[in-house]
Parts: C-alpha cells; structure tokens; sequence
C-alpha cells in the first residue's frame, strides 16, 4: 500500500511509494480530473480575452461536482457571482489542469519513489482534495452518512469508489503530516 516518508536530511517534501495498481489508479483519475475541468478556446476567441484570462460564457455547471469545484463566489448574489466567474473561472479551471498534469507526469515517470516538494507539492495537494471533491460530490458523502457508505457490500458500485475516495483521503492526510513534520 503507498506510504510517504520525509525527504532525507530535513529536506522540505516527502518520498511517496506506490504500488504498481496505485500509481494506474493516480494516472486514470488526473486524466479524468483533466478531461472535466479542462476548457477549450473556441478558435474565434477575441485574443486580448484569451491573454487576460476572461471567459465571457463562463457560467455555473450543471454537474454537482464541477459546480463543487468551481462553486459560485457570491451565492446570494447572481450578478456578482457572474461577474466574479467570468474573470476567474478559465484560471481556476488551468490550475487545476497544471495540477492533475504535474501529478500525471510524475507518477507516468516510474520513478520509485516519487519525490514531492517544491512546486510538486502544490500540485499533489490540489489534485487529492479535488479528485476527493468530486468523488465525495458524486457519492454525496456527509458527516451523516459517512458509516453508513463505508460500511456498503463488496457488491455494492459504489462501494469501490467510496474505497478510492478513502485512499485519496488517507494519502492527503498523510502527505500533509509528513511535510508537517509527523510522519
């Protein structure tokens, strides 16, 4: 099972060690994460909005979990929140993609282990929360029914996926004691 360790000499980071399944299961869901999150430019894009980072059809999503991604800044107030979107939503939406993309390419290397820090580090933490928003939005995980979901029957679909939202919890809550200093 992966574990992480503290990079050596007090170095601030940490070594992750994933299994073979693991890291597949890392490179399918930063795929996913970036096939949902990532936007095109249609190709008569007003330059200058393109350089700036405005999205004028910005809008919120239809999809539970992407509207918990990208949730509405002001939501007592439609315009504000609008306009609030409109010049950030494209950004949110590329960090977003950077993150799964660095994530990707770290654990496509094969290197064994996979040393996070500097840069990385950002990037894995954003990733496992936002992988774990979308499948907790998707399983509508609560405080309330917690148990009861981790208790479900081999049988039961969602039972694997409430199975990786655990791992992706336990390696977020893990990496985060780690670079604190608790391994």
């Amino acid at each position: 099972m992966a574990h992480l360790e503290p990079l050596p000499a007090g170095e601030p980071g940490a070594l992750l060690h994933l299994e073979e399944l693991e890291s597949a299961l890392v490179e399918s869901l930063t795929t996913q994460m970036i096939d949902l999150v990532g936007v095109d430019s249609p190709a008569d894009e007003d330059p200058l909005v393109a350089m700036v980072g405005i999205d004028p059809a910005a809008a919120p999503s239809e999809d539970p979990a992407l509207l918990r991604l990208l949730p509405d800044a002001y939501p007592d107030d439609d315009d504000a929140s609008s306009e609030f979107r409109r010049f950030t939503e494209r950004d949110l939406r590329s960090a977003k993609v950077r993150h799964a993309s660095r994530v990707r390419e770290s654990v496509a290397a094969r290197e064994t282990p996979i040393a996070i820090a500097g840069e990385d580090v950002t990037a894995w933490l954003g990733f496992l929360n936002d992988a774990r928003l979308v499948i907790g939005t998707r399983l509508g995980v609560t405080e309330e029914n917690h148990e009861e979901l981790a208790e479900l029957p081999d049988d039961d679909p969602r039972a694997a996926l409430f199975g990786v939202y655990g791992w992706l919890t336990y390696l977020q809550e893990t990496l985060v004691q780690t670079l604190m200093g608790h391994p």
